[in-house]
């Protein structure tokens, strides 16, 4: 059986988002012969963003795209994670493997937008970009997807996939408001960089008071860190996340009596243009597709920042999709996608156990427990997390998939 067996050309697929679960889909399903359209609403990919995590069967991905060596070359130098008090004396200072139980040679560290950039250098020349754009409209057909863009075209793909995010634009008109599937974790968080005026390098050093945490991140001997500022909240903050002004307030009130180096970080705030503000929050679907429109990544299965897996997630789940619909029509091929991946999805979004930040612990008594911990820890379990990790194992690419 040949691609071409369900239709007399290549299917058509547009996908929604260009960060990282759709430039590898997009890789994928041009390998297995679609014609993918990729349309992306910032008007070119995003290079920027703090450093993420590629673990277990993720890396089987990159390695079969041809990036692991690349990526390894990129990985970020952090040699130190120091945690300390509220009055800011060390409480114990680890290598960062002894806290996220991350092993030497096995796990990859890198900054998001190296990532990104990778990714779309594998598409680049393959794959249609509508960068600036965005899906206006949606209109299933029995023949196919009708598409009106924002910026006025219209157009019929055989398929639609939304790998646009925890927010996904894409899911709210094909499965209807977010708030059902969105499961809030009680932290919100805020990201940004800012000058390096503290002398730090190749480390993170983490202030933690009940329910909040601040921490420094220097991704080497470089003039700006990564300030990252979460705190606990009783409810998710819906109101705050459509307006960049009121994401600010909620961060600076949430640390306004804070001392160590929070005011300068609090100071650093108002001018910083990248900042990334959200809701700690999982999304959990009963169903990942509906008709010819289906959902990969943060889109269908955000696990949190907790986890340490929605890169590896995306990744995984793009590789997937595209081998499910390899040689399969669309409704046996999405059926496959969900019924293989969805219990390796489980497995790493129960990583956050009830819901709950070890390393942010909300009470004095369970700060001084972790602390306690962290002042007898080395090394953790060998192991430990890592059954998660690696809970799927890859699928050969189908013999239909064209050469590399």
């Amino acid at each position: 059986m040949t691609l071409t067996d369900h239709r007399s050309r290549p299917r058509t697929v547009l996908i929604s988002g260009a960060s990282i679960a759709g430039p590898a889909l997009a890789y994928w399903l041009h390998r297995y012969g679609f014609k993918v359209t990729v349309v992306e609403k910032a008007h070119a990919p995003r290079l920027g963003g703090y450093p993420i995590d590629i673990r277990g069967t993720a890396l089987g991905v990159v390695e079969r795209m041809g990036l692991l060596p690349w990526l390894k070359e990129a990985q970020v130098d952090v040699d130190r994670m120091t945690f300390l008090e509220g009055d800011g004396s060390e409480v114990a200072s680890l290598h960062p493997h002894a806290v996220t139980g991350n092993s030497d040679g096995q796990d990859l560290e890198v900054r998001r937008g190296d990532l990104t950039d990778a990714l779309f250098a594998t598409v680049r020349d393959d794959v249609e970009f509508l960068f600036g754009d965005s899906i206006a409209t949606l209109d299933q057909t029995g023949q196919g997807v009708d598409v009106t863009f924002h910026g006025g075209a219209a157009r019929t793909f055989d398929l639609v996939v939304g790998a646009d995010g925890l927010h996904s634009a894409t899911r709210e008109k094909v499965f209807g408001p977010e708030q059902p599937f969105h499961h809030y974790l009680g932290y919100c968080f805020g990201i940004f960089l800012m000058p390096n005026t503290f002398g730090l390098a190749n480390e993170t050093r983490m202030w933690n008071g009940p329910g909040r945490a601040a921490a420094l991140y220097a991704v080497g001997d470089t003039d700006e860190v990564y300030a990252f500022l979460t705190f606990a909240r009783s409810e998710p903050p819906f109101p705050a996340l459509a307006d960049p002004r009121d994401q600010r307030a909620a961060v600076a009130e949430a640390f306004a009596d804070v001392g160590w180096h929070v005011p300068a970080m609090l100071k650093a705030l108002p001018d910083a243009d990248d900042l990334f503000f959200d809701a700690v929050s999982q999304i959990r679907m009963p169903r990942w597709s509906e008709g010819r429109v289906a959902l990969v990544g943060d889109a269908a299965f955000a696990p949190s920042f907790l986890t340490g897996q929605g890169t590896s997630l995306a990744l995984v789940g793009a590789y997937m999709l595209a081998h499910s619909l390899a040689e399969r029509d669309h409704v046996a091929g999405f059926a496959a996608y969900e019924h293989d991946v969805r219990p390796f999805v489980t497995a790493n979004q129960a990583l956050v156990g009830s819901g709950t930040a070890p390393l942010i612990p909300r009470t004095a008594q369970e700060l001084e427990r972790r602390n306690e911990r962290l002042r007898g820890l080395s090394t953790l379990p060998p192991g430990r997390g890592r059954t998660a990790h690696s809970a799927l194992v890859l699928p050969e690419p189908p013999a239909t998939g064209r050469p590399s």
